[in-house]
């Protein structure tokens, strides 16, 4: 057993999850042979055989389950000690506080953290849903590090003076749909074509965007109201009505459902801002950063605005 590599464990478990020592071999990028040699490895050092060879590919063994079972454990303690490691040589420690607009929370937030976790694991990340005037007041306050707001027609002149203001994403509102309806056809529709609609409505914090009917539509028809995004989008799939999305929650539409672009020249249209104090500190700064590279990925993902 002294003879059991990481290697060796990471070339078993990809074996035995893609059935096939030639599958694994490409997933893993190593030559066929070399993913032999591991295996025989493994398997003089186990003293049992690990595989079952047969006319399809090859199948655990009862042993070979059994270290495949204890792979995915260990590998998984030794990716966790690697993040560690490599917190020890990161310079930014300590507690980021990000505070978010429901709609941020569904896709451009846990993307920046994810990359906050990626590039700074010293960093301990803080998520905060509420209201804009509620988050601004927060970091005033230094009780939020890092506040996510939304900005344009329609929302309140919130007050910024002294604070230090980054755009982070600048998709503007869409459209959801159910999968098979009429607008779905086209990546961007004319404002007109959404006259006659039933619409799921609801309102969100106060103070925050008010997600009704397209905004520039005069006597929209409202078939439901509900307050959560879920319910709006769970109402949508269902073919009960459409409703309006922030387009940096798009990606986190469920299935059912997809989203389409509006051509409105009446609509001056929204932008999502980063907020911090005036002078932020680094772990500040990291958190602006990710969130500019999360908005940016949502940008640039087939169907979203460049």
């Amino acid at each position: 057993m002294d003879d059991m590599t990481l290697a060796g464990l990471r070339v078993v478990r990809e074996v035995a999850t893609l059935g096939s020592f030639t599958a694994a071999a490409r997933s893993l990028g190593y030559s066929q042979p070399a993913i032999s040699r591991q295996v025989a490895a493994m398997e003089a050092a186990a003293g049992v055989p690990l595989f079952v060879r047969n006319a399809r590919g090859v199948s655990p063994s009862a042993a070979g389950a059994a270290v495949v079972a204890r792979a995915g454990r260990i590998l998984a303690d030794v990716d966790s000690l690697r993040r560690d490691l490599d917190g020890l040589g990161d310079r930014l420690a300590g507690r980021v506080r990000l505070g978010v607009f429901p709609a941020a929370a569904a896709v451009l937030a846990p993307r920046a953290i994810a990359r906050l976790a990626g590039e700074h694991p010293g960093l301990e990340v803080r998520l905060t849903e509420a209201s804009t005037p509620a988050l601004l007041r927060e970091v005033r306050a230094g009780r939020v590090t890092v506040a996510v707001i939304g900005s344009g027609t329609g929302l309140e002149d919130y007050d910024l003076t002294g604070l230090a203001v980054r755009q982070v994403f600048a998709g503007d509102l869409c459209v959801a749909v159910p999968v098979g309806h009429r607008l779905g056809a086209a990546a961007t529709v004319p404002v007109r074509a959404l006259e006659g609609e039933s619409w799921v409505v609801g309102e969100g914090h106060a103070g925050d965007p008010q997600f009704g009917a397209w905004p520039t539509l005069t006597d929209p028809v409202v078939a439901l109201r509900t307050k959560g995004w879920q319910a709006r989008l769970g109402l949508v799939a269902a073919g009960l009505g459409i409703c309006l999305l922030p387009e940096l929650a798009a990606p986190s539409v469920p299935e059912g459902v997809t989203t389409v672009r509006v051509d409105d020249p009446n609509w001056l249209g929204r932008v999502t801002l980063a907020v911090t104090r005036p002078t932020p500190g680094e772990a500040a700064r990291a958190a602006v950063a990710a969130l500019v590279a999360a908005g940016d990925g949502i940008r640039a993902e087939p169907g979203r605005s460049a």
